[in-house]
């Protein structure tokens, strides 16, 4: 059984049981839907899994150079890279890296198509498309919002690029159920079915939360089939990120001190803003291992970072016992989304990256230091 104390401090720490087990779900909606998998890095890029992730998943999609770098570095499979709009410097690069190049406006597609082409022939040449249409949660996360730049609108569709055209992509769920898809699905079909037929294949994008608990997998699987059988069997992708890394992990952090100001505080050595950006920006509460809501157990402690952000807290969470310095705080399900957005703000120490193996074997494959810090500043 893994000992928290024995680990780094801070540290995200990856279970790679729960991460196969994430990972065997999704092969079976590949199989049994005939879609293809591929994995969103911005979801998830811890890279010393990706030996295990690329036996079950078909390769990756980028959102830029950088991330196309790793995918074709660290991943085996297809590569698949889109951004809102590609820079000229980057685009010889990026082309030779990938499989697939998904463009965001036909006035991206009609500057860099034919670049790409010369540089891989054999690239697929795709266009992300806007349905109008998503039940998105949160607005910051909602791609189909009021003058999002992302995708391209049936308005400002330009059918002069169709026969060069492979594919189309959409994408607009956040943390969602498959009937989200099928509201999404109803709208692309609507505004771009003319087209679908014209495709090699179709993109789902992300967001599907295909591996939590509540997640209706056979409905998807049902879903894909119909929209394959309406569309002479083209092939279809989805590039989930966050369904990779879900519940596959935890955040460990030390109490540095305690204080008492109208209520009990512990400072730790981690930090919401650097650490935890999406409990600030989506919002929602991270639950910690033993500890129920204020008030619900015997001490109430605000659990806040170690920066100088005075919103730099966790939030309020109850114990049994009262926290001591040194004792560790587990914060679950803090894989996906968090290490790749994590900064240096205030100087803060990076978490160390761990990886709990089948075999009870545990490995800090990554530490951080001073010079993760300095090199980013000048």
């Amino acid at each position: 059984m893994l000992n928290y104390d024995d680990l780094p401090s801070p540290a995200y720490v990856c279970d790679m049981r729960r991460l196969e087990k994430n990972l065997e779900l999704l092969q079976r909606v590949k199989q049994e839907s005939g879609a293809k998998v591929i994995l969103a890095l911005k979801g998830f890029a811890m890279w010393s899994t990706f030996g295990l992730v690329s036996e079950y998943l078909d390769g990756a999609t980028a959102s830029g150079l950088h991330e196309a770098k790793l995918a074709s570095e660290e991943m085996k499979g297809e590569v698949h890279t889109y951004a809102p709009a590609f820079k000229a410097d980057e685009i010889e690069e990026i082309a030779a890296l990938s499989d697939h190049i998904v463009f965001n406006t036909p006035a991206q597609f009609r500057r860099f198509a034919a670049t790409v082409k010369a540089v891989n022939p054999n690239i697929s040449l795709s266009l992300r498309v806007n349905p109008e249409f998503s039940s998105s949660p949160v607005d910051l996360y909602n791609p189909c919002g009021l003058y999002s730049r992302l995708g391209t609108t049936k308005a400002n569709f330009d059918e002069s690029i169709l026969e060069e055209l492979d594919g189309l992509n959409f994408h607009a769920l956040c943390e969602q159920n498959v009937d989200a898809l099928e509201g999404v699905l109803n709208a692309f079909e609507e505004n771009f079915g003319p087209y679908i037929d014209q495709m090699r294949y179709i993109n789902f994008g992300g967001g599907h939360h295909i591996t939590r608990k509540d997640y209706d997998v056979d409905r998807l699987i049902a879903v894909i089939k119909a929209f394959k059988a309406r569309h002479n069997d083209i092939e279809v992708y989805l590039e989930p990120g966050e369904a990779v890394g879900w519940e596959t992990g935890e955040l460990v952090a030390t109490v540095l001190d305690t204080l008492h100001n109208g209520m009990d505080i512990a400072v730790l050595d981690t930090s919401a803003e650097a650490h935890m950006p999406d409990t600030l920006a989506m919002p929602y509460r991270a639950e910690v291992r033993g500890a129920g809501a204020a008030g619900e157990k015997k001490y109430t402690y605000r659990l806040g970072g170690n920066t100088c952000l005075a919103g730099d807290i966790m939030g309020d969470y109850s114990f049994e016992k009262p926290l001591q310095v040194g004792d560790r705080v587990i914060f679950e399900d803090q894989i996906h989304y968090t290490f790749v957005k994590s900064t240096t703000f205030n100087g803060i120490k990076l978490p160390s990256l761990v990886l709990y193996h089948q075999d009870g074997r545990v490995e800090v494959v990554r530490e951080f230091g001073y010079e993760e810090y300095k090199r980013r500043l000048s």
